[in-house]
């Protein structure tokens, strides 16, 4: 017999743990253990369960509810609660916490004793009055609720406590309120506590903008996207956002606000400036202290103003220092040297606090004073005078004047500027020097007069210069043709003032001017004069033309013989040249980058060989400071969580855009392993066409994968958005860069196993890149080595038969999957097989059926993919062999004009085609029966194609300069076997 005594004794225990502070994504409704007053819940019948009141240790109530009529049958006791509205909840947990005595334990009970009871629960717009009656059809089951534990009557005695939880889900509630009900249908049960809350994400503070209280949907799967608002003084930088989780709790954060000018970021609030600094940018740095010579007296302060005296440049940026302008050069000196006038000076000791100094030089001639007044006249100097480099804007502290007068005073002002010259007075920045050219150079001539011409010359004379400090040298006469606008000038010295200038051409106006040189140096020169030659006498212009035919046709002649002989010369040189070349470019690309000497190719290293695959993830892929890390937006959903697309900005480096795979929260141990799996086989590749892997972020959450972002996404679907808008050649080039990329993964040894166009990306410069490696496997050190499948998906449209039918994968069967690729890109990403089913696909292709060319794909590449079919493996090309031959196909576009279509008769399966060589040139012909030493022979006696050489006789082959024998029979007989081939081809319609 269930003793009520000893249970409400029991029900003591109770005291000290009823209480619960919660968690701040709770949202309480109805906590018993909280209300101080009468619970007034409704029992049927009321003699079914009994209502208990103590108080705790801490003079709280403790409001229980029991029920114990074990020894009478088919009970139904019901207890129902008060009317608790919903609130703001769509759905509402009820957490339970009661103690169940076992029926074991209770004599003479075993056919009326239960150890269950029931929660139900009904929705109402209003509370019910008093005298509605109680229906149980009225309410709804939520579930029936069991004992984890349940206590003995030895457990009284002992005073043992085993306290049960449970925790239901009720909903979805769409009415204002809603009542609980609880069900006895024969058990020895107390109610403890009865707990009712919903789930919401609270406000937070996230990147600087605040985002409110927010409840998740009613679908558990969903998130409720929620636009955040920036804090005060602050400004949105992206689009604020957060997506709250069906839990309460807040994920994938977007955007964020940054503080506004004249505010920092301080504990979560963007904070006014303090005086005596400033921020002049938007943006989550600190304010900064007030550059030299500048200062601020307000809070908030966005610029700092230059002190009195000093100033900023137009293109000066508000952070820097203020400066002011230079003081004046220093030790400025003149030097007069024969014609020339040379000033030089210092820098100023006060540059002003800036670099950019220049110079300027301005000049004044002063030449007498006024009669009145005294005061020497000046006036700016003649525009004739030549500075050199210049007179203005000097970055050197020197400048060289020419073409001065004699007897002349000038001053020269030479002043010191910098970026804030024109923004306040400073006299003190000039710096002037007189200088008397008594002592310069000499006078110009006098005027330059034309005594005769014929019609190759012209006499000229012209009086002596005057007023010389020195003995005249000579005379310098430079002259040129009018018509060539001084393009090209010839010019002859004379000791005596005149000189006949030769070598003229007849009826030519020529230009002449003439200067003197003396001990002292040359004056400038005088000005232009225009002079003709005589007109050509025709009977004289007859001879001359025969004297020029024979002399052309002799020196003609001499040219020919002597190109003859150095073209031989520099054609064996040539060749050895080239040979050479070409040996050494072999001899180096056996140590090409990517491979290791002796050792061979660097080969993959498979992460599951780890006794700790953590291990592989720190030896393989760099880890990222999660701050580097700006998430823009979700732009799908992974296996594993998220896939968003943002910013990664590592200092020093420029942003670049990547893809963000995120783990998402409640991972198992497993889970985080298999994610990160992928990060550590892609972090032991490089190359152009592999996906690449930035980093990933394993100390913090989210766990994330962070690799280069693709522009134009997944290659099937980039295909069908843009049907035909490509030429044959810019698909061949796509199909080349997914041969790269996986040339080099068969290199180092490692199997794709999914290679489909899905898992092949695009950049924004049509780059393909192969991406997805959560299928791949390692490949042994033996090339014929293959991996066996153990289980799981296997893609059939893509997959070869051996990895069908055995599970076995290899390097050639993902040459079979590169075939597939290669249908999928010239159909423009069509559904490989169409609407077979798997097994029609299965089934035809082990009776022979293969895809058909794709409209408009050309014979060439059609015929690759059915090379890459082959039904023997050990029958396909190897990666490196397409790549080959794809990249002679964009080398000789002509090869893809063929196409399928405009075939009469097309083999549709390997079987059919003949067995000819994947060559298109003499090289590669010759190459492949090793005699490639003949490669010039062939080339140098007109053999360019493999038409040319099919009609070839052994007369021929020694006729090219082939004279060992057995080399002559190996080409003669390669020549006999293709010509055969080429037969076949050429009824089949194929181009070589």
């Amino acid at each position: 017999m269930c003793s009520s005594g000893k249970y409400l004794a029991f029900l003591s225990l109770l005291g000290s743990i009823v209480s619960d502070p919660g968690t701040t994504n709770r949202v309480v409704l109805l906590d018993t253990t909280t209300v101080l007053g009468e619970l007034d819940w409704k029992t049927y019948p009321v003699n079914g369960w009994d209502a208990i009141t103590e108080m705790d240790e801490q003079n709280r109530p403790i409001h229980t509810f029991q029920v114990c009529h074990v020894m009478e049958p088919n009970q139904n006791n019901w207890l129902r609660s008060g009317w608790i509205q919903r609130q703001a909840a769509q759905r509402v947990y009820v957490e339970l916490r009661f103690t169940l005595r076992d029926c074991n334990s209770i004599p003479w009970v075993s056919g009326t004793c239960k150890e269950t009871f029931n929660l139900f629960y009904l929705q109402t717009e209003e509370p019910l009055s008093a005298a509605t009656r109680f229906r149980p059809t009225d309410y709804a089951k939520v579930d029936t609720i069991a004992a984890d534990e349940s206590f003995t009557q030895t457990d009284l005695g002992d005073r043992v406590l085993r306290l049960n939880t449970e925790v239901r889900e009720v909903g979805p509630v769409t009415r204002r309120g809603f009542y609980l009900a609880f069900q006895d249908v024969g058990a020895c049960i107390a109610l403890v506590s009865v707990k009712v809350f919903y789930k919401r994400c609270p406000s937070t503070v996230r990147n600087l903008a605040v985002f409110p209280d927010t409840v998740p949907h009613t679908d558990s799967s969903s998130l409720v996207e929620v636009r955040g608002a920036c804090v005060e003084n602050a400004e949105e930088r992206d689009t604020p956002k957060l997506y709250c989780g069906a839990d309460g709790d807040w994920l994938v954060p977007l955007g964020r606000c940054v503080c506004s000018i004249g505010h920092a970021e301080m504990d979560g609030d963007c904070r006014a400036c303090k005086p005596g600094s400033f921020k002049a940018y938007s943006g989550n740095t600190e304010c900064s202290k007030c550059p030299s010579h500048s200062s601020s007296h307000d809070q908030a302060a966005t610029i700092c103003h230059c002190d009195k005296g000093f100033y900023r440049a137009i293109k000066d940026s508000s952070t820097v220092a203020c400066t002011r302008p230079p003081s004046a050069p220093r030790n400025l000196v003149s030097l007069i040297n024969d014609t020339a006038l040379f000033l030089q000076w210092t820098p100023p000791i006060d540059t002003g606090g800036r670099e950019d100094i220049t110079y300027n030089v301005l000049c004044q001639r002063c030449d007498g004073r006024d009669g009145d007044s005294g005061v020497t006249q000046c006036e700016p100097c003649e525009p004739d005078l030549r500075f050199i480099p210049r007179p203005l804007s000097l970055t050197a502290t020197s400048v060289a004047i020419l073409d001065f007068a004699t007897h002349v005073n000038y001053t020269f002002h030479v002043e010191a500027a910098n970026g804030v010259s024109g923004l306040g007075v400073s006299p003190r920045s000039l710096a002037n020097v007189t200088v008397n050219t008594n002592q310069a150079g000499p006078a110009l001539v006098g005027v330059v007069r034309k005594d005769w011409a014929s019609q190759n010359s012209i006499a000229l004379s012209w009086p002596e210069a005057e007023k010389l400090p020195s003995e005249i040298v000579d005379y310098e006469v430079k002259y040129f043709e009018k018509e060539q606008e001084q393009l090209s000038y010839s010019s002859t010295r004379t000791k005596n003032p005149s000189v006949v200038v030769t070598g003229l051409r007849p009826s030519t106006v020529y230009v002449f001017h003439v200067r003197v040189r003396t001990a002292a140096g040359y004056t400038a020169y005088s000005p232009n004069y225009e002079f003709a030659t005589a007109a050509e006498d025709p009977d004289i212009s007859d001879q001359g033309q025969v004297l020029v035919v024979v002399t052309a046709s002799v020196g003609g002649f001499s040219l020919l013989v002597i190109l003859t002989l150095f073209l031989l010369i520099t054609g064996r040189c040539q060749g050895y040249i080239k040979a050479r070349m070409k040996s050494e470019e072999k001899r180096r690309t056996r140590f090409r980058a990517g491979h290791v000497p002796f050792s061979g190719i660097k080969t993959y290293v498979d992460p599951d060989t780890y006794e700790d695959p953590t291990q592989a993830v720190e030896e393989f892929a760099k880890e990222i400071d999660p701050s580097y890390i700006c998430i823009e937006r979700v732009i799908g959903a992974g296996e594993f969580g998220e896939v968003c697309s943002g910013r990664l900005h590592i200092p020093g480096r420029m942003d670049i855009a990547v893809a963000i795979k995120t783990l998402k929260g409640g991972y198992v141990e497993q889970q985080r392993r298999d994610f990160l799996r992928e990060a550590s086989i892609m972090g032991q590749f490089d190359n152009p066409n592999i996906i690449r892997l930035e980093g990933v972020v394993t100390r913090s959450r989210p766990v994330m994968i962070v690799v280069e972002y693709m522009e134009n996404g997944a290659l099937d679907s980039f295909l069908r958005a843009r049907d035909g808008q490509f030429t044959v050649l810019q698909l061949v080039g796509m199909m080349r860069g997914i041969a790269v990329g996986m040339t080099y993964l068969s290199d180092m040894g490692y199997i794709h196993r999914d290679l489909a166009a899905r898992n092949i990306l695009v950049d924004e410069n049509l780059v393909c890149k192969v991406s997805d490696f959560g299928m791949s496997r390692v490949l042994e050190d033996d090339t014929e080595a293959a991996y066996t499948a153990t289980g799981g998906k296997i893609p059939i449209r893509w997959t070869a038969p051996e990895a069908i039918a055995y599970g076995k994968f290899s390097s050639v069967s993902d040459v079979w999957s590169y075939g597939i690729v290669m249908w999928e890109v010239m159909s423009y990403g069509e559904r490989p097989y169409w609407e077979m089913s798997n097994q029609d696909v299965i089934l035809s292709i082990d009776e022979g059926y293969r895809l058909p060319a794709p409209m408009g794909c050309p014979v060439t590449l059609h015929q690759l993919m059915l090379h890459c079919w082959q039904k023997e493996s050990n029958q396909r090309p190897r990666f490196n062999t397409v790549l080959s031959f794809l990249d002679k196909l964009i080398i000789n576009p002509s090869s893809l004009l063929t196409l399928v279509n405009d075939l009469q008769s097309y083999p549709d399966s390997p079987d059919d085609m003949p067995d000819y060589p994947l060559f298109i040139s003499i090289g590669d012909w010759l190459d492949s029966i090793k005699m490639s030493q003949y490669k010039n022979n062939f080339l140098a006696a007109g053999y360019t194609t493999l038409d040319s050489i099919s009609t070839m006789s052994l007369d021929d082959i020694r006729r090219i300069g082939i004279c060992l024998i057995g080399h002559q029979r190996r080409i003669l007989s390669s020549i006999q076997s293709l010509r055969l081939q080429l037969h076949h081809i050429q009824q089949s319609g194929f181009q070589v």
